[in-house]
């Protein structure tokens, strides 16, 4: 059968229209040979993300992003539309995770999957998303507040500064100077004072030697005599002096309640005006002796001498 030009040449025109759409469909990240299969899910932020970035499941590439749009409810959030070539079911609970594919390697998207014995998602339906800190971000968490200390840090510092400027004037520089050249004078001085004591102790080693020596023998002596006492019989000496004074106390005791003749003497009292009286006569005796010595010749005497009362 012999085809017309016209036939021909509307073949062509159609064969060209499937290739473009193929190719350019091929060229989003759609091939439209294969059984894909098409997921969907939203971010409020996917910078670093672009079509045809990687879609990868437990490390291994499955898909490919194939759009980015904005959501028509007006709330500025982006959907982005993941087409999965792979045949892994996985759960409709299942996560799609923005994540960092590399330092200068831009964004990629992981399917995390969930095992929790739900349904599969199916084509057509929406995944949850969520954001995996990457590095450049954890970095910046990091510096936030480290840029804010240094900050912080540097206004004290400048302060500081400026309060070391006001205080360090002309007057204080100079007092400061007249300080150090007077320390370091004090320091020669201490230099001079150190090197006569070194030469007096130099030339003073013999007598310096000879009374440590003497200090260790009367470290030696001292120490044997602290032996001596330490051997003696100490403590026996001790309960014997206790004794004694338990002894001396008893016969206190009993001087004070009156026994023995000591303790009679002491505490009966007609003995003592007795003897008060015996005391007091013999002392008009002796008085009267003075006075009257003639009285008491007869007592020498042979011949009697009459005694009269004066």
């Amino acid at each position: 059968m012999k085809l017309s030009k016209e036939v021909k040449t509307s073949i062509l025109v159609i064969a060209g229209i499937l290739l473009f759409i193929f190719g350019f469909n091929y060229l989003k990240g759609q091939n439209l040979l294969d059984a894909s299969r098409t997921f969907y899910t939203e971010y409020d932020n996917v910078e670093g993300l672009a079509l045809s970035s990687p879609v990868t499941i437990s490390g291994n590439v499955v898909g490919k992003v194939s759009d980015i749009y904005f959501k028509e409810d007006g709330s500025g959030k982006l959907i982005v539309k993941l087409l999965v070539d792979n045949d892994f079911q996985f759960s409709k609970n299942s996560k799609a995770e923005l994540y960092e594919a590399g330092l200068i390697g831009g964004k990629a998207i992981a399917i995390v999957p969930a095992f929790d014995n739900a349904e599969n998602a199916l084509s057509d339906s929406t995944l949850g998303g969520s954001v995996k800190a990457g590095l450049s971000e954890l970095v910046n968490q990091r510096l936030t507040p480290l840029q804010e200390k240094i900050e912080t840090m540097m206004v004290s510092a400048d302060s500081l500064l400026v309060n070391l400027n006001d205080v360090f004037d002309e007057n204080t520089k100079n007092n400061l100077k007249s300080s150090i050249a007077g320390l370091n004078e004090t320091i020669d001085s201490f230099k001079n004072t150190s090197t006569s004591l070194n030469q007096v102790i130099t030339n003073n080693q013999s007598n310096i030697d000879s009374v440590l020596i003497n200090a260790k023998e009367m470290t030696s002596d001292l120490s044997k005599i602290t032996n001596s006492i330490s051997n003696s019989n100490l403590e026996k000496t001790i309960n014997n002096l206790e004794s004694t004074l338990q002894n001396f106390d008893k016969i206190l005791s009993g001087l004070e309640e009156g026994k023995g003749s000591m303790g009679k003497l002491l505490s009966d009292e007609a003995l003592y005006n007795n003897l008060k009286d015996v005391s007091k006569e013999m002392e008009e005796l002796l008085r009267d002796i003075k006075l009257h010595p003639k009285r008491y010749f007869r007592i020498l005497s042979k011949k009697e001498i009459p005694y009269n009362e004066e």
